[in-house]
């Protein structure tokens, strides 16, 4: 366990990025999401229930789900990226495998193959529901880095 929090471990000026980029997402505080966890090449993405990002049966909705898998995605990518770029998605897979119910959902992102260009990752969404962790959602992700632009 030990060896593998020291492998997990970032910099202080990586965790400072990914807060900082994740923080300035209008989506995700819209959402009321949160990072949880970040590591090298792992980070974790939790929403807690609430009634605005469930869909008509009370299950969390597929888009709210889908939303924090990428964004998870995106920042474990983003872990392994040098200052002075950027993570975009390229595109992603997402399979809803069961009705998503809790009292929140915990989306993790796991670099499978980084790249000097493109990066991929797996992406899991699990609901928890008293202490309980559900699968509810796993895809793929395809990232690209690029070099940090001035916002026009």
């Amino acid at each position: 366990m030990h060896d593998q929090a020291r492998q997990d471990h970032v910099s202080p000026e990586v965790e400072e990025r990914i807060r900082t980029g994740f923080d300035s997402q209008g989506l995700m505080r819209h959402l009321g999401a949160r990072l949880t966890h970040i590591g090298h090449g792992r980070v974790r993405v939790a929403l807690p229930a609430r009634p605005e990002v469930t869909q008509q049966h009370g299950y969390f909705h597929a888009g709210a789900t889908s939303a924090i898998a990428d964004t998870a995605g995106g920042y474990a990518a983003y872990t392994l990226f040098p200052a002075k770029t950027a993570v975009l998605t390229v595109e992603y897979k997402i399979n809803l495998l069961a009705p998503a119910r809790g009292e929140r959902l915990d989306a993790v992102a796991t670099v499978l193959k980084p790249g000097r260009t493109l990066t991929i990752c797996r992406l899991e969404v699990y609901a928890i529901d008293d202490g309980r962790e559900k699968l509810v959602a796993a895809g793929q992700q395809t990232l690209i880095r690029v070099d940090e632009r001035p916002e026009q």
